[in-house]
């Protein structure tokens, strides 16, 4: 036997069981999560090693979304998560353009500049924003809490969106031009349809930073309840001792569920090639 069909043989056994591998360890958390969630607390002191319940309850979403208050945390949680994706999406797709295509001094350091953002930690943030948003009166508030998160996504969305920008083919927007579109009009006709992908990716991003972020959020909307994300209130529940494991895990499947989704939906934009978005246009 050769050793090109050596391997190949090889990676072909490799590969189905590198991919179970991989979606076990990666699902199995998640599923077992949501086995747990329901099931009755009784039976689960009785029998805590078993995986399947014997009798299904929905009593503990019922307890997570009513009695502790979940459906309105889900609510300020869609609330904040869809303003960031939109106002994130609405200054860096301008700003990676700008990057991309202009020339003017200083283009190739600035979106180094942005990701140098990173170079501090949160909780260095915290405090003068903290003292910031009490001054201004914003704390406690998801306004406050929308602004923090667009400032902590823009930055990695413009150097997102920048990347990709560069790869569309400038040949596609000189023809633009000859047709007589103007710069933004190009962008809105050409540039973005093209771009479907990395919007999807920088948009899923941004959500889940707005969705799963949980120190600004302690630290801004702790005093007033009725304004709490989904992440503060799962803190809440993990951190009493009154509360049982089903529901607790209720709570986590509730907070983890829209991520999971949104993924899913937009699952094609994500693996959507830019030469087919050409051939579309």
């Amino acid at each position: 036997m050769s050793r090109d069909r050596f391997e190949r043989g090889l990676f072909a056994v490799l590969k189905p069981v590198v991919i179970v591998f991989l979606v076990l360890i990666t699902a199995f958390p998640f599923m077992y999560m949501v086995m747990l969630s329901v099931r009755d607390i009784q039976e689960l002191i009785l029998d805590p090693g078993s995986l399947l319940p014997r009798d299904f309850t929905l009593d503990t979403y019922v307890n997570v979304l009513t009695e502790q208050g979940f459906l309105t945390f889900l609510r300020n949680s869609a609330i904040v998560s869809i303003a960031t994706v939109a106002c994130t999406l609405l200054i860096s797709i301008p700003g990676a353009y700008a990057v991309a295509r202009l020339r003017f001094f200083g283009r190739r350091q600035v979106h180094f500049l942005f990701l140098a953002v990173y170079l501090f930690p949160a909780i260095v943030l915290a405090i003068p924003l903290f003292v910031l948003f009490t001054m201004l009166g914003l704390r406690g508030s998801l306004i406050g809490l929308i602004l923090v998160y667009i400032a902590q996504t823009v930055p990695v969305t413009v150097y997102m969106l920048r990347n990709y920008f560069e790869s569309v083919p400038q040949s596609v927007e000189e023809a633009a031009a000859i047709d007589g579109c103007t710069r933004l009009s190009t962008i809105w006709r050409v540039v973005l349809p093209l771009s479907k992908p990395a919007l999807m990716a920088t948009g899923l991003y941004a959500f889940m930073i707005a969705w799963n972020e949980f120190l600004f959020a302690l630290l801004f909307l702790v005093e007033r309840r009725e304004n709490w994300t989904v992440s503060l209130g799962l803190s809440q529940l993990a951190g009493s001792i009154e509360i049982p494991t089903t529901v607790l895990m209720a709570g986590s499947v509730v907070l983890t569920l829209p991520i999971v989704i949104v993924f899913f939906a937009g699952e094609r934009l994500l693996t959507e090639g830019l030469t087919a978005g050409a051939e579309k246009g």
